[in-house]
């Protein structure tokens, strides 16, 4: 008889202690190199249902859209906000968009002809529209003059019936950065518009982004939509303003909306977000918070100091207005309302009552200062009546969902005012004591002391 052999275990795989260590060197190895090839950075980190994976846009190399981001010390697997599962998020955004009765009825809107868009309401005009307990009182909220976009563009925002991301880019301002984290079903039922002007067009032009064949344009997810903007305001950025607030007039089919700065690029799926930081908190509008200040007064000094608005007179003539008019610094007694600073660069909105009363508000107020919207945001939002439903949530969610590049370090084209702007009217620039040194015979002499005494005691 043959003599039977048998198999033997290597002595080298008979060390349990060997074993294991091979075994948690292959797991540390693979989970490093998960995470060096992942584009999130983040361990397992969930995402919608069947996420599009493929780019949505190729940029040519010399557009440097991925350039200039700025870093953020928050890790991207620490998660401030959770969201409920993808397909049942689409489930229900779909049956509240169908749903027209959870949604109040149609604003009574001002209508007529004036040389301002806005119709240049006075302060105690403006006053006058804060309390809206009265549906019968028409509202002024824009389109005195007519918008100029073309007609296949009008058609194509009054066909957009849910959910609507909108952003803007005047003067070349900043790059277009397509979204990313979309589900599978997205694109087929959100409508992504990006409104620009004539100067930020030429440079799609210049960079063979869109063709001059055509006259109706998309890059990526967002449709282009072309506004003569020298029929509206000299300032790109009060032009900006208009969809920014006008949102729900734009869109009059729309049930919710997100307003992105052109500065930011989306990363996650809008209807997650919408869903999380709207539906699920029930309230009309979501805000980031400032990640700094909490009062007014504190936002008018830097916006002076560091001369994001050259008109100072101006500015301390908006703040008088404001205080006389009764803004208050922040204190406990505005709560729920953590703050009355807010980061304005994403705004998520449900369109009812409170947030397009809010918004028509907030617009008419920057047309009669300036479109720096921290300053009067506090001032309309604890004046106007009924409350707005507000989340204003921390400045992490912010960096979560988004991630903020630099603006365009070169303009395309002519510098600040093209399309027959006059140039900026500028008057004195600010000094280190601007706004501090007003305590005297001021109309904001108490709002300050009461300010100072709050940051005393913190």
């Amino acid at each position: 008889m043959g003599k039977t052999t048998s198999f033997k275990t290597p002595p080298l795989f008979e060390s349990k202690l060997l074993c294991t260590s091979l075994l948690y060197l292959f797991t540390t190895l693979f989970l490093a190199l998960y995470n060096t090839l992942s584009p999130t950075r983040c361990l397992f980190r969930s995402s919608p249902f069947d996420p599009l994976q493929t780019p949505l846009f190729l940029y040519p190399s010399s557009y440097g859209v991925h350039k200039h981001a700025l870093t953020t010390h928050r890790s991207s697997c620490s998660s401030p906000l959770f969201f409920s599962d993808y397909l049942d998020v689409f489930k229900e955004m779909e049956d509240l968009c169908k749903n027209s009765s959870a949604f109040t009825p149609v604003f009574r809107y001002m209508e007529g002809n004036a040389h301002s868009f806005g119709g240049n309401f006075d302060t105690k005009e403006r006053i006058s529209f804060f309390d809206h307990r009265n549906d019968n009182v028409d509202i002024p909220c824009g389109f005195f003059k007519k918008f100029p976009i073309s007609n296949a563009d009008r058609i194509a925002m009054e066909n957009c019936k849910g959910v609507v991301i909108v952003s803007a880019i005047f003067n070349n301002h900043d790059k277009i950065r397509q979204p990313r984290g979309l589900g599978s079903k997205t694109l087929g039922t959100v409508c992504f518009f990006m409104f620009v002007d004539d100067t930020t067009l030429k440079g799609f032009h210049y960079h063979q982004l869109v063709s001059r064949k055509f006259q109706e344009y998309k890059i990526g997810a967002w449709r282009i939509v072309k506004v003569f903007s020298n029929y509206l305001y000299e300032n790109p950025a009060m032009n900006g303003v208009i969809p920014k607030y006008l949102v729900h007039r734009l869109f009059p089919n729309s049930k919710f909306s997100i307003w992105i700065d052109a500065k930011l690029q989306l990363t996650v799926d809008p209807l997650l977000l919408i869903h999380a930081l709207v539906v699920t908190e029930n309230v009309d509008m979501a805000i980031s918070r400032h990640p700094e200040f909490i009062h007014t007064m504190e936002e008018a000094m830097a916006t002076a100091r560091w001369r994001k608005w050259w008109d100072v007179d101006s500015l301390q003539a908006q703040m008088e207005t404001y205080c006389e008019n009764g803004l208050q610094p922040w204190s406990s007694n505005k709560l729920p309302y953590p703050s009355d600073v807010p980061d304005s660069s994403l705004l998520v909105r449900k369109h009812g009552l409170g947030s397009n009363l809010f918004s028509c508000l907030l617009f008419n107020e920057l047309e009669a200062f300036n479109p720096r919207d921290q300053l009067a945001f506090a001032y309309v939002r604890d004046n106007m009546s009924p409350k707005l439903k507000l989340n204003m949530f921390d400045v992490e969610v912010l960096e979560q969902v988004a991630v903020e590049y630099r603006h365009n370090l070169k303009s395309f084209g002519t510098s600040f005012g093209e399309e027959g702007s006059k140039p900026f009217k500028r008057t004195k620039t600010a000094t280190h004591d601007l706004l501090i040194n007003i305590t005297c015979c001021s109309k904001c002499q108490n709002y300050l002391l009461e300010m100072w005494d709050e940051e005393s005691h913190e």
